[in-house]
C-alpha cells in the first residue's frame, strides 16, 4: 500500500483562487483571517475563546442532547457533546447537502478531513479539546442536487415530488430505490452489510435527516463525530437578533456586494447576495422573503407581513426563518465554538466573500481548510499504469494531451518538429532584419509567410501523430480504458463514484484506510493504493 501526493495547482482540476489562497498570494489576504497552519490555529483558539459564551454552550450541548435523543452516540461522541459546555472546547465543522447514501465519495473525505484535524489540533494543544462536527444541510431545498448516486455507472435516483426543506421530506419510495441498490452489489459479505446499513437508514427512519443521521454516526460515530442539525428551534433562537438586523437593514447584501466588487478584479464571484438572504421556513415551505411596498411578502405565496408583525414572527418563531448561503455561514459560527470550516474549492471560494461580513457583525471569521482529496485507485490499476509508462502525476491530464505524450514516447519515429521550428523562426528572424533595412513594407509579407510556414509544421506534426495513433491502437485503448477507471466521464473520481463500490471491496477497512492516509493539514492531493 502506498500514498502519492500531487500538488493541487499540479493536478488541473483546482481554481486560480484556491491556488492562490494555498500559495499564500498576498491579493488574497484581506478575504480571509488566519491561515490553516498551527501559528494560525494558536491565534484563532484565542480569539473564539473570548467570543463565544458559556451560555452560549449551555444552549448548544442542551440541543445536540436533545437532537441525540433517539440516535445511538459512542461513548465518544457522548463525551464530545458533554464537553462543548466547557471553556476548552472548541470545533472543526465541515457540512454538506443530504445526498443519498452520501452522494459522491467527497462526501466521506469532508468528514474524515474533520476527524484528523481535531485529533491533529488534540497533539498540538494538548490543552484544549476539539471536536469534529458535520453540519447537515437539512434546510436546503435543491432536492435535484441531492435525490441520487452513483453505483458501478448507474444513476440511483429517489423519483418523488419536492417541496420544503430536504430534511423534513419523508423516507416513502425508498424501497424501490433500495431494490435498484441491491441488485448491483453482488452476494458478498460486504454487499449485505451495504444492504443492511441502507435499509436501517432510509427504511427505517421517518424522514431524511433521521436518515442521514443515523448513515453518518454508523460511518463516523466511533471517531467521535458529533453531527448537527440546524433546523432547530433553540438554535434559530440565537440568531434571531441578526434575522432582525437582515430583515430591517441589508445588512449582508450590502457588505458582501462591496468585497464582491474587489475580489472580482481577480476571482469568479462564486454566489450573489440578495437583498434580504433569508427564507421563510414553515412545514413543507421555504421561500425567499421579499421587501416591497413596505411590507415583507413571501416568495411563491400570498403571505405578507408588515414590519412589526415580521419581528413578532421572528421573535415567537426563530425557527421559521432559515439562512441562504450568505447567511448560513454566520448561523453556523455563531451558535458553535467553531475554529475551522471545511469546505471544496467551491465552498470557500464563497467564504472569501464573507470575511468583511463577518467583521461587519463582530463574529470570529474562521479558518478556511480546504477538504482533502483523493483518488483510491487499486495495485492493479497503478501496474497498468507502470507498464504504460504514465506517472501517477501524469494520469491527472486531460485524455488528449496524455494519449499525446504517451503516442509520442512510445513512437519509434519523433513526432516533434520543435527544432525545424525553431530553425524556421532564425530563418525568418534573418529576413525581418532584411525586411527592416530595405523595405520595411516588405515586413508584413514576411510575417504572414513565417505564420503560413510555422502553421503548416503544426498541420504536418498533427497528422503524423494521428497516423501513429491508429498504428499504435492497442496504447491508445489501454490508456483510455485505465484512465476512464480512474476519472470516470473524465472527471475526480471523487465526484462521481460513491462508496459503496469501494467498501464492496475493502469493508470495513475503508474508513480506517482514509483517516490513516489522510494529513488534514498536507494540502495535496492523495493518490492511495489499496488491494
Amino acid at each position: 500500500m502506498s500514498v502519492t501526493h500531487i500538488p493541487f495547482s499540479a493536478t488541473g482540476y483546482f481554481s486560480k483562487l484556491i491556488c492562490d489562497y494555498l500559495d499564500k498570494k498576498p491579493e488574497l489576504s484581506q478575504f480571509y483571517g488566519n491561515f490553516p497552519d498551527v501559528a494560525g490555529f494558536k491565534n484563532q483558539i484565542q480569539s473564539k475563546k473570548m467570543a463565544f459564551s458559556a451560555a452560549s454552550r449551555n444552549i448548544l450541548v442542551d440541543a445536540l442532547q436533545h437532537q441525540y435523543k433517539n440516535t445511538a452516540a459512542s461513548e465518544t461522541t457522548n463525551q464530545n457533546i458533554a464537553s462543548l459546555s466547557d471553556g476548552n472546547t472548541f470545533t472543526v465543522t465541515t457540512g454538506h447537502q443530504l445526498n443519498i447514501f452520501t452522494g459522491p465519495l467527497y462526501f466521506l473525505y469532508k468528514i474524515v478531513t474533520a476527524i484528523n484535524l481535531a485529533d491533529r489540533l488534540k497533539k498540538e494543544f494538548p490543552l484544549q479539546n476539539f471536536v469534529p462536527v458535520y453540519w447537515m444541510a437539512t434546510e436546503d431545498h435543491d432536492f435535484e442536487e441531492i435525490q441520487y448516486f452513483n453505483v458501478n455507472n448507474t444513476k440511483i435516483s429517489w423519483n418523488r415530488e419536492s417541496s420544503g426543506a430536504v430534511g423534513r421530506l419523508t423516507t416513502a419510495g425508498f424501497e424501490a430505490v433500495f431494490n435498484e441498490f441491491s441488485a448491483l452489489l453482488g452476494t458478498s459479505k460486504n454487499a449485505d452489510d451495504l444492504r443492511e446499513l441502507f435499509k436501517n437508514a432510509y427504511l427505517n427512519n421517518e424522514n431524511l435527516a433521521e436518515a442521514t443521521r443515523y448513515l453518518v454516526n454508523e460511518l463516523f460515530g466511533s471517531y467521535g463525530l458529533v453531527i448537527v442539525d440546524g433546523d432547530d428551534a433553540k438554535l434559530k433562537k440565537s440568531l434571531s437578533p441578526f434575522v432582525k438586523q437582515e430583515l430591517l437593514e441589508n445588512t449582508s447584501f450590502d457588505i458582501v456586494s462591496k468585497t464582491d466588487q474587489l475580489l472580482s478584479a481577480e476571482y469568479k464571484i462564486q454566489v450573489n447576495p440578495r437583498e434580504i438572504n433569508l427564507f421563510y421556513l414553515k412545514d413543507a415551505l421555504r421561500e425567499r422573503i421579499i421587501f416591497e411596498k413596505n411590507h415583507f411578502t413571501i416568495n411563491n405565496t400570498n403571505l405578507t407581513f408588515s414590519e412589526n408583525e415580521m419581528m413578532k414572527e421572528v421573535e415567537e418563531h426563530p425557527e421559521r426563518f432559515s439562512p441562504n448561503v450568505i447567511m448560513r455561514p454566520i448561523y453556523q459560527e455563531i451558535i458553535l465554538p467553531n475554529l475551522a470550516y471545511i469546505g471544496g474549492g467551491g465552498e470557500l471560494a464563497y467564504w472569501f466573500q464573507l470575511k468583511n461580513y463577518f467583521n461587519a457583525l463582530h463574529v470570529p471569521f474562521p479558518i478556511l481548510v480546504l477538504r482533502n482529496s483523493v483518488l483510491l485507485a487499486t495495485k492493479k490499476q497503478l501496474h497498468k499504469l507502470d507498464k504504460l509508462g504514465i506517472s501517477v502525476p501524469e494520469i491527472f491530464s486531460k485524455q488528449e494531451i496524455l494519449i499525446a505524450n504517451i503516442i509520442r514516447e512510445h513512437s519509434e519515429i519523433k513526432i516533434d518538429f520543435s527544432e525545424q521550428k525553431n530553425s524556421l523562426q532564425q530563418q525568418f528572424s534573418a529576413l525581418k532584419e532584411l525586411a527592416k533595412r530595405t523595405d520595411k513594407t516588405f515586413l508584413g509579407a514576411v510575417n504572414a509567410q513565417e505564420k503560413k510556414q510555422l502553421n503548416g509544421l503544426d498541420n504536418l506534426e498533427k497528422r503524423l501523430l494521428k497516423a501513429q495513433k491508429r498504428k499504435l491502437s492497442g496504447v491508445v485503448d489501454r490508456i483510455k480504458e485505465v484512465q476512464k477507471e480512474l476519472f470516470p466521464n473524465q472527471s475526480l473520481q471523487e465526484r462521481n463514484q460513491n462508496f459503496s463500490e469501494f467498501y464492496v471491496a475493502m469493508g470495513k477497512n475503508l474508513i480506517p484506510l482514509l483517516i490513516n492516509n489522510i494529513d488534514p493539514l498536507k494540502f495535496e492531493f492523495a493518490v492511495i493504493e489499496f488491494e
